[in-house]
């Protein structure tokens, strides 16, 4: 009879297991299976009551247990978008600072390139102008002897004494354009004269009152009114290419 109590009590706890019923319901089975083995006459009643209380005892702890792991399971996903999100947030944010310190080291190495260009050119423009200055002081018209008349070539070594030497070449295209270096050249329909073609050509007396026979004073005069006009040769060249005149 031992042994079909055992038996009673293994069926009842695999139906309870399997079917996942409430515990009402188990309790009700058990109920059904112990009343059977006291009719079978068991010897041991203490020990089937046992066994069915570790049976319903079992049943919740195990739905508790798939409960717990699914809530810790939903837990851990909330805390881990969360991390995600706080971290894409953080990163935004440095990535937001650095391009604005990079767009910040950027514009001050802009300004201070424009800044040391611009006195780069305020120095140059100086130095210049002290050179012209130190020529015409040195060179004036008076300074070359005086000839019946002069080549392109000699023309061109006079020029090239009075002009600053970063200006000649600007100096030089102008008078190409002008005149072709011929210090006698008129415009037949306005009346420029000279070198560089001055209009009207009585101008030139303010350098000289030999103008019109020397090429230096037609150079001296030439240089002047670039330099008083434009700020220098090159920048009276850049005028006459974008105008065709000066």
């Amino acid at each position: 009879m031992l042994e079909g109590n055992r038996v009673s009590r293994i069926s009842v706890r695999g139906f309870a297991v399997a079917s996942a019923t409430a515990v009402t319901t188990v309790g009700a089975v058990v109920g059904v299976a112990a009343g059977g083995q006291q009719q079978q006459g068991s010897s041991d009643p203490i020990e089937a009551t046992a066994a069915d209380s570790t049976l319903l005892a079992d049943i919740p702890a195990g739905q508790q247990a798939v409960a717990q792991t699914a809530s810790l399971t939903q837990q851990a996903d909330v805390q881990s978008t969360a991390a995600d999100a706080e971290a894409r947030k953080s990163a935004e944010e440095a990535a937001r600072k650095q391009a604005a310190k990079d767009a910040k080291a950027k514009k001050a190495a802009a300004d201070k390139a424009a800044a040391e260009k611009l006195a780069k050119e305020r120095e140059a423009k100086e130095k210049e102008k002290e050179e012209v200055a130190s020529r015409s002081a040195s060179r004036d018209a008076s300074s070359f002897p005086q000839q019946a008349s002069y080549t392109v070539a000699e023309v061109q070594a006079m020029a090239r004494q009075i002009v600053p030497s970063g200006q000649f070449q600007c100096f030089s295209n102008i008078v190409d354009h002008e005149s072709t270096w011929n210090y006698k050249a008129t415009n037949p329909s306005s009346g420029a004269y000279g070198l560089v073609q001055a209009l009207p050509a009585g101008k030139m007396a303010s350098a000289g009152a030999d103008w019109q026979t020397n090429p230096a004073t037609q150079i001296k005069w030439g240089l002047n009114y670039m330099n008083e006009r434009y700020g220098s040769p090159c920048d009276a060249w850049s005028f006459w290419q974008a105008n065709g005149h000066y």
